[in-house]
């Protein structure tokens, strides 16, 4: 079970749309807004991870972290779309993936409120770069809508993943620190 759900995790955050016809706008406002999200290794790890977080503290975390992070992110997107300069943002989503991977995998006892204000921080960050890279002539309200849905489900495979792994510390764990490592690679790339 343990290497079905890291198969997963993998295929997803290698996937990318297909774009069958030619031609015509690569998507929507909606599509773009949920490609965009999906298109990169550190927002899915991040995810995932916000996901995992939520799991392993279980309660009104599962619905606490995520909404902390969407509704973060959104902050943070109207921050990009609107030329307010945020320093150090590569850093910082780098970092998230590198923290949220250790926190995982330490797996210590945080309360909802500081949980709900790590990962708040976090998703500033992510949805600044979302939105600065708002593709041309889409429209912003669609596109929010589309990297918040894709964010929502990259953290419902992530609870889905913690809750597969609950009874299998050794394997949550070990996902965590899968992704830690890989947001140190990403901070030194």
């Amino acid at each position: 079970m343990f290497k079905r759900s890291i198969a997963i995790m993998l295929l997803l955050a290698t996937a990318t749309p297909a774009m069958a016809h030619t031609g015509h706008d690569p998507a929507s406002g909606l599509l773009a807004g949920i490609a965009h999200p999906m298109g990169g290794l550190d927002h899915v790890l991040a995810m995932m991870s916000v996901g995992l977080f939520a799991a392993m503290l279980g309660g009104r975390a599962l619905w606490a972290l995520p909404a902390s992070f969407v509704g973060m992110m959104l902050v943070g997107g109207a921050l990009g779309m609107t030329g307010v300069a945020v320093p150090a943002v590569e850093f910082a989503i780098a970092a998230s993936v590198v923290v949220l991977g250790a926190v995982v995998t330490l797996a210590r006892a945080w309360t909802v409120g500081a949980a709900m204000a790590l990962v708040g921080f976090f998703a500033v960050f992510h949805g600044y770069a979302h939105g600065v890279e708002i593709p041309v002539g889409v429209g912003a309200a669609l596109y929010s809508l589309g990297f918040v849905v894709a964010s929502m489900v990259l953290h419902g495979l992530g609870i889905v993943l913690g809750a597969v792994t609950a009874r299998q510390t050794q394997a949550s764990r070990f996902t965590g620190a899968a992704v830690a490592v890989a947001g140190i690679a990403l901070l030194i790339g």
